[in-house]
Parts: structure tokens; C-alpha cells; sequence
């Protein structure tokens, strides 16, 4: 008998005065980029709207959680920010592209991180000292790139190419080509990479033989993410199309037999991308080993965090004022421990509207 699962509405709040862009989850928090240029918090335990960051200029392009204490974005600014999620606070602000970050990716361990830009280069950054530790030139501009679950390979993606990057040697060990541009990929296990695009149809590679296991139609648009999360007896990639659905599959442990249709919901919107917060679910990286915490502050920084794990932004501050120049970070150090941080809705929309006014003032200025 096939398993039925239902999909209910269980917060819906509008927020951006643009499109989302990007979303990102942990065990408590949900937060969404936009093309506005903020970045939402939502606490879901509560289910109310926890405040919004203000730190990037341009359309969020990436955001991404590790374990419940730091949150690394990354913008058409250039700019990729790690930040502390206890204390909503900007830790470090980092020019990591010429161009726009179009995607970043953190390793297992929380030690290293992958960017890709507009710059045509692929950039890995040393998350436990915030700082660049290789730059290699891809010659085209990729707008993807992934981890496998253990760490020991990536993707990157250039339009509807996948190239499989082994990391002892950080060369190309595999070449796997979809048939359009690829919107969407997961690693459903260390060597199976689900891969959607600008078609209605999924499909599971094999990154060892770069074989196609499988291919399903999943929607009657094109699809734009994925999410892939395991629950006893389940295995379930959920995805999100520009038909407006999300629909939840659950994957036989053959990857060659296409996964089965658990539920489905019409949303009425056009979507952009998919996160997935699970209740009461155990986060296995709550509480990172101290050397793989990727934190861009000082030894002695460090050292508080492990005594004091809710350490006053106060103490940050000017402890980490000597360090910024060395470590070669942009921007005003000031600025960003002072606009970078948690901003209230009330304040938001305050700001929202004077803004608003003062354009409009302009406009009868030019007239």
C-alpha cells in the first residue's frame, strides 16, 4: 500500500518588498534572502518574525547555516559575512568576489568553505582563521557548488555541467552533462547526486561511473531546488517548482528505481527556492569541536567563546578591533558592528517608509 502524506500551511508571513532569493535553516531559526538586500529571521518555535540583517548591498545570493551557531552569506556585492546566530551580530565581512557570490557551500567539518562568482574563479576559505586559503581560475562563471556529505568530494556547476572535484587532489576526476541548465543539485548519498533544472524532470548521477541511475518527471514546470532530509524509515527529497508546487518523494533504497510521490501542495506562488526545518529534531553540529568552529575571530576570542558561549557583542568588539587590519577585512570595521546587526521590524519599516519619502521628494524636486 503506498504511503500518503499531507502538507498543511503552518506559517506563512510576508516580509521582503522583493522576490526571495535564497533561505536557509537550522534547528530553531529559519532566514530568507531577498532581493530587497536584508535578511530575515524567523523563529519557528515561536512561529513569529525574530528581526532582519543589514549588512550587503545587492540581491542575497546564498545562505547557508552550520549547526546552530554561525550563518554565512553571501551577496552580489561581492561580500561574503559569517555571523553569529545567538547574537545576530556580523563576526566577519569578507571581499570574496570581484564580482558577484553567486554560491557557497560549508565542508562537514565546518572548517573550510567553497564560493563561486562571477569572477570565473572557485575560492576555498579557511573558516577557522576567516581567511582566503586557495583561489582557482574555472575560466567560466559557475553559479553552484556543493559538498558531498562526508567531504571527500564537490560539484561544481557551469550551466547544465556538472564537474566532480576529488579534494585530496582538488582536480577533476568527472565530467556529467544534463540536458538543460541546472537549477538544483543534492547529494543523496556520497556518490548519487540528484540533479534538477530548467525542465520538469529529476534525475539521480552516479558520480563514480557518471552514470544516469534513474530520471523522473516531478513537475509540469521547470524546477527550481531541492532539499533532501532522512526520518526512520524515510529518506524523502522534496522540490519546489515554478508551477507553484512542492512535492515530497521518498527515495527506494535502489537509486535506479525512481522514488515514489509521498504528498503534494499547490502554493499559488511562482517559487524561487526550498528550505526544510524539522520539530524537534536533534541537530547533530549543535555544539561544534572548538577547532572545527568556523569562526574568523582571534586565538584569544577563542578562548572566551569556549568559557563564555554567549559572550557579550561588547567583548567582540574590542577584542577583535586589533585583529581586523591583519586579516586583511573590508569595509569599516565600525560600521559593521554597528549596522550589521539584528534590526527590529518596526525599525525596518520605519526605515522602509522615511526611504519611500524621501524619494518621493526628490522626484517632485527634479519635477
Amino acid at each position: 500500500m503506498l504511503e500518503q502524506w499531507t502538507l498543511v500551511a503552518d506559517f506563512t508571513h510576508h516580509a521582503h518588498t522583493a522576490s526571495l532569493s535564497a533561505v536557509a535553516v537550522n534547528s530553531r531559526f529559519v532566514v530568507t534572502g531577498s532581493k530587497d538586500e536584508t535578511i530575515h529571521i524567523y523563529d519557528m518555535k515561536k512561529k513569529i518574525e525574530h528581526g532582519a540583517l543589514v549588512h550587503h548591498s545587492g540581491t542575497i545570493t546564498c545562505l547557508k547555516f552550520y549547526g546552530n551557531r554561525h550563518l554565512i552569506s553571501g551577496a552580489e556585492d561581492g561580500l561574503i559575512c559569517i555571523w553569529d546566530a545567538k547574537k545576530w551580530e556580523c563576526l566577519k565581512s569578507i571581499k570574496a568576489h570581484k564580482g558577484q557570490v553567486t554560491f557557497l557551500s560549508i565542508h562537514p567539518s565546518g572548517k573550510l568553505a567553497l564560493s563561486v562568482g562571477t569572477d570565473k574563479t572557485l575560492r576555498t576559505w579557511n573558516l577557522v582563521e576567516g581567511r582566503s586559503a586557495f583561489i582557482k581560475n574555472i575560466k567560466q562563471n559557475a553559479h553552484i557548488v556543493e559538498w558531498s556529505p562526508r567531504g571527500e568530494q564537490y560539484v561544481v556547476i557551469i550551466q547544465n555541467k556538472i564537474d566532480i572535484y576529488q579534494l585530496d587532489t582538488a582536480s577533476i576526476s568527472g565530467t556529467i552533462t544534463n540536458e538543460k541548465r541546472i537549477s538544483s543539485v543534492k547529494f543523496l548519498s556520497e556518490s548519487v547526486l540528484a540533479v534538477a533544472g530548467d525542465e520538469e524532470v529529476i534525475r539521480f548521477f552516479d558520480c563514480d561511473s557518471l552514470v544516469c541511475l534513474c530520471e523522473f518527471k516531478a513537475h509540469e514546470n521547470r524546477v527550481k531546488d531541492m532539499f533532501g532530509f532522512e526520518i526512520p524509515e524515510h529518506h524523502v527529497i522534496v522540490s519546489a517548482s515554478s508551477d507553484g508546487f512542492i512535492k515530497m518523494w521518498k527515495l527506494k533504497q535502489d537509486k535506479k528505481v525512481p522514488p515514489s510521490l509521498l504528498c503534494e501542495v499547490n502554493t499559488d506562488a511562482r517559487l524561487t527556492c526550498l528550505g526544510v526545518w524539522q520539530d524537534k529534531v536533534a541537530d547533530v553540529k549543535e555544539s561544534l569541536p572548538p577547532a572545527a568552529e568556523p569562526s574568523p575571530v582571534s586565538k584569544q576570542q577563542s578562548k572566551i567563546g569556549k568559557k563564555e558561549p554567549g559572550d557579550t557583542v561588547h567583548k567582540e568588539e574590542k577584542r577583535s578591533k586589533p585583529n581586523t587590519k591583519k586579516r586583511g577585512l573590508t569595509g569599516d570595521s565600525k560600521k559593521a558592528t554597528k549596522e550589521s546587526g539584528l534590526v527590529s521590524t518596526k525599525k525596518r519599516k520605519m526605515v522602509e517608509m522615511l526611504e519611500k519619502k524621501r524619494k518621493k521628494k526628490k522626484i517632485k524636486t527634479m519635477q
